[in-house]
């Protein structure tokens, strides 16, 4: 497989330790599981060479080995917390990945089970982009709504009110406000320089991929209940 002489990684990160929603990634999706989804995508893009699954848990392991992910290690426990860098995650897997298949990885890319109705046409579009334009790194992010603008929020501090950002009080429409954009959690691609070198999934050389498709990224039991 490969493409233009990249050796490909994709790396689905699912612990076990969900607070939100007890045991979210075996949670289930128009009957697959956030897991199966997310590795059955995966495995249904030719030019990735190797879908790896990292995880601490041992029913979250089966689950992705049965759709066609590989386990070379279990994720440790200083990996598995709450507050676990993803960087740290994304890079143990990169190594450990290269330790056992004995190759090196030149781009790798995340996906993450909490997004369920990402497309192939996502990932390939985020991935192609980040090679054929020679990025660092390439993230999928979608627009945010004018209402929650950085601009238009405020802070209440010992029962006061004031502008989080002192440039919101010029603001009085919406035609005034520059878009903003927040990370929707599809897909991020990345150079083995930018993370296993540099230790950042946002390298000096970022891009982005604008997605302006419905998305639901599922963190609590509310966001369970829109698909």
């Amino acid at each position: 497989m490969s493409y233009k002489g990249n050796n490909i990684l994709a790396v689905i990160p699912a612990r076990g330790g969900s607070k939100g929603i007890p045991r979210k990634n075996l949670c289930e999706v128009d009957g697959l599981s956030l897991v199966a989804r997310t590795v059955k995508i995966a495995k249904s893009l030719t030019w990735i060479d190797k879908v790896v699954l990292s995880t601490d848990d041992r029913e979250i392991a089966d689950e992705g080995r049965k759709y066609g992910a590989e386990l070379p290690f279990l994720r440790p426990p200083e990996l598995s917390g709450d507050f676990a860098p993803v960087v740290d995650t994304w890079c143990h897997a990169w190594l450990k990945a290269e330790e056992y298949f004995d190759q090196t990885f030149d781009v790798s890319i995340l996906l993450e089970p909490t997004s369920p109705f990402r497309k192939s046409k996502h990932i390939e579009k985020t991935f192609k982009k980040l090679v054929e334009c020679s990025y660092d790194s390439v993230l999928t992010v979608s627009e945010t709504d004018s209402k929650y603008h950085p601009l238009k929020q405020l802070v209440v501090e010992n029962d006061c009110v004031g502008y989080y950002d002192n440039a919101g009080k010029d603001i009085f429409q919406r035609q005034q406000l520059t878009p903003v954009y927040h990370r929707n959690g599809v897909t991020y691609a990345v150079t083995r320089k930018c993370l296993v070198e540099q230790k950042t999934i946002i390298g000096s050389n970022a891009s982005a991929v604008i997605i302006d498709e419905p998305l639901v990224n599922i963190d609590t039991e509310q966001d369970l209940e829109k698909v």
